[in-house]
Protein backbone atom coordinates (compact mmCIF):
# COMPACT_ATOMS: atom_id res chain seq x y z
CA UNK A 1 0.00 0.00 0.00
CA UNK A 2 1.45 3.64 -1.26
CA UNK A 3 0.83 6.33 1.10
CA UNK A 4 1.38 10.08 1.73
CA UNK A 5 3.05 8.73 5.11
CA UNK A 6 5.75 6.14 3.38
CA UNK A 7 6.04 8.28 -0.03
CA UNK A 8 6.56 11.78 1.66
CA UNK A 9 7.19 11.89 5.25
CA UNK A 10 9.75 8.95 5.65
CA UNK A 11 11.49 10.33 3.20
CA UNK A 12 10.88 14.68 4.13
CA UNK A 13 14.17 16.04 6.11
CA UNK A 14 12.02 16.83 8.83
CA UNK A 15 10.81 13.24 9.43
CA UNK A 16 13.17 12.99 12.85
CA UNK A 17 13.44 16.91 14.06
CA UNK A 18 12.53 17.92 17.35
CA UNK A 19 11.03 21.24 15.52
CA UNK A 20 7.62 21.69 15.40
CA UNK A 21 6.24 22.26 12.27
CA UNK A 22 3.34 23.67 10.84
CA UNK A 23 4.04 23.53 7.12
CA UNK A 24 0.36 22.20 5.01
CA UNK A 25 3.21 20.41 2.75
CA UNK A 26 3.40 17.80 5.22
CA UNK A 27 -0.42 16.69 5.61
CA UNK A 28 -1.84 14.13 3.67
CA UNK A 29 -2.99 16.05 0.38
CA UNK A 30 -7.00 15.31 0.97
CA UNK A 31 -6.65 16.33 4.60
CA UNK A 32 -4.80 18.93 3.51
CA UNK A 33 -7.94 20.41 1.33
CA UNK A 34 -10.06 20.07 4.61
CA UNK A 35 -7.76 22.27 6.95
CA UNK A 36 -7.64 24.76 4.38
CA UNK A 37 -11.24 24.87 3.71
CA UNK A 38 -11.78 25.19 7.81
CA UNK A 39 -9.25 28.28 7.53
CA UNK A 40 -11.32 29.87 4.75
CA UNK A 41 -14.39 29.26 6.03
CA UNK A 42 -13.83 31.18 9.23
CA UNK A 43 -11.87 33.74 7.63
CA UNK A 44 -15.16 34.19 6.02
CA UNK A 45 -16.36 34.32 9.17
CA UNK A 46 -14.20 36.99 10.41
CA UNK A 47 -12.40 34.44 12.59
CA UNK A 48 -8.59 34.55 11.94
CA UNK A 49 -7.33 31.26 12.46
CA UNK A 50 -3.53 29.62 11.74
CA UNK A 51 -2.68 26.25 11.45
CA UNK A 52 0.30 25.73 14.78
CA UNK A 53 1.51 22.20 14.02
CA UNK A 54 1.07 19.73 11.51
CA UNK A 55 3.99 16.92 11.39
CA UNK A 56 5.30 15.79 14.29
CA UNK A 57 7.83 13.40 15.02
CA UNK A 58 8.79 10.70 17.51
CA UNK A 59 11.68 13.11 18.77
CA UNK A 60 9.09 16.26 19.17
CA UNK A 61 6.60 14.06 21.19
CA UNK A 62 8.75 12.84 22.97
CA UNK A 63 9.92 16.33 24.02
CA UNK A 64 6.55 17.34 24.61
CA UNK A 65 5.49 14.20 26.52
CA UNK A 66 8.84 15.06 28.94
CA UNK A 67 7.58 18.70 28.81
CA UNK A 68 4.07 17.94 30.13
CA UNK A 69 2.76 19.19 27.21
CA UNK A 70 1.04 15.94 25.66
CA UNK A 71 -0.36 13.22 27.60
CA UNK A 72 1.23 10.77 24.73
CA UNK A 73 4.47 9.37 24.86
CA UNK A 74 4.67 7.66 21.43
CA UNK A 75 3.59 9.13 18.25
CA UNK A 76 0.17 9.79 17.54
CA UNK A 77 -1.70 10.81 14.29
CA UNK A 78 0.28 13.80 13.98
CA UNK A 79 3.03 11.69 13.12
CA UNK A 80 0.93 10.33 9.49
CA UNK A 81 0.50 13.90 8.51
CA UNK A 82 -3.33 13.19 9.54
CA UNK A 83 -3.59 15.71 12.42
CA UNK A 84 -3.43 19.77 12.74
CA UNK A 85 -3.79 21.98 15.37
CA UNK A 86 -5.60 25.44 14.78
CA UNK A 87 -5.51 27.83 16.59
CA UNK A 88 -6.83 31.65 16.91
CA UNK A 89 -4.49 34.46 15.41
CA UNK A 90 -4.24 37.35 17.09
CA UNK A 91 -1.96 39.81 15.73
CA UNK A 92 -0.32 37.03 13.78
CA UNK A 93 0.51 35.01 17.07
CA UNK A 94 -1.26 31.68 18.04
CA UNK A 95 -3.61 32.32 20.61
CA UNK A 96 -5.39 29.40 22.40
CA UNK A 97 -7.63 31.64 24.44
CA UNK A 98 -11.41 31.50 23.61
CA UNK A 99 -14.13 29.18 22.44
CA UNK A 100 -13.20 26.00 20.16
CA UNK A 101 -16.75 24.98 19.31
CA UNK A 102 -16.68 26.18 16.08
CA UNK A 103 -13.54 24.77 15.37
CA UNK A 104 -15.56 21.38 15.95
CA UNK A 105 -18.54 22.43 13.95
CA UNK A 106 -15.92 23.07 11.07
CA UNK A 107 -14.49 20.19 11.43
CA UNK A 108 -17.81 17.99 11.12
CA UNK A 109 -18.46 19.85 8.54
CA UNK A 110 -15.23 18.76 6.63
CA UNK A 111 -15.49 15.18 8.06
CA UNK A 112 -12.72 15.58 10.23
CA UNK A 113 -12.90 14.60 13.61
CA UNK A 114 -12.47 17.16 16.46
CA UNK A 115 -10.38 16.94 19.86
CA UNK A 116 -12.59 18.45 21.79
CA UNK A 117 -15.40 15.72 21.51
CA UNK A 118 -13.38 13.17 19.32
CA UNK A 119 -16.53 12.30 17.29
CA UNK A 120 -19.24 11.53 20.03
CA UNK A 121 -20.41 14.95 21.13
CA UNK A 122 -22.45 13.65 23.48
CA UNK A 123 -19.84 11.44 25.47
CA UNK A 124 -18.25 13.25 28.12
CA UNK A 125 -14.51 13.05 27.49
CA UNK A 126 -11.53 12.65 30.36
CA UNK A 127 -8.95 14.06 27.40
CA UNK A 128 -10.22 16.94 25.56
CA UNK A 129 -7.68 18.94 22.83
CA UNK A 130 -10.12 21.15 21.93
CA UNK A 131 -7.27 22.85 19.08
CA UNK A 132 -6.79 19.25 17.08
CA UNK A 133 -8.63 17.98 14.58
CA UNK A 134 -7.73 14.88 12.64
CA UNK A 135 -8.69 12.69 9.16
CA UNK A 136 -9.24 9.26 11.52
CA UNK A 137 -11.50 7.95 14.30
CA UNK A 138 -9.82 7.01 17.26
CA UNK A 139 -10.69 3.31 17.16
CA UNK A 140 -8.69 3.29 13.93
CA UNK A 141 -5.84 5.21 15.27
CA UNK A 142 -4.08 1.65 16.46
CA UNK A 143 -4.65 0.10 12.90
CA UNK A 144 -3.10 3.59 11.78
CA UNK A 145 0.25 2.98 14.06
CA UNK A 146 0.74 -0.77 12.94
CA UNK A 147 1.22 0.16 9.44
CA UNK A 148 -2.31 -1.73 8.23
CA UNK A 149 -4.70 1.33 7.29
CA UNK A 150 -4.25 4.57 5.75
CA UNK A 151 -7.13 6.45 5.08
CA UNK A 152 -7.68 7.23 1.15
CA UNK A 153 -9.80 10.27 -0.64
CA UNK A 154 -13.52 9.43 0.00
CA UNK A 155 -12.90 8.33 3.44
CA UNK A 156 -15.39 9.55 5.98
CA UNK A 157 -14.55 8.90 9.64
CA UNK A 158 -18.26 9.30 10.86
CA UNK A 159 -19.50 6.29 8.66
CA UNK A 160 -17.28 4.41 11.14
CA UNK A 161 -18.94 5.97 14.93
Amino acid sequence: MTTFYEDVLKKHKLFNSPKRVDSLDLLEPTFRAKVQAILDDAASHNIKLLVFETYRSSARQQQLFDEGASKLKLVGVHHYGLAADIVYSRGGEPSWKGDFNFLGQLARAHQLIWGGNWGYPQTPHSFVDADHVQWCTVGRQAALFRGEWYPVAGYDPYQEL
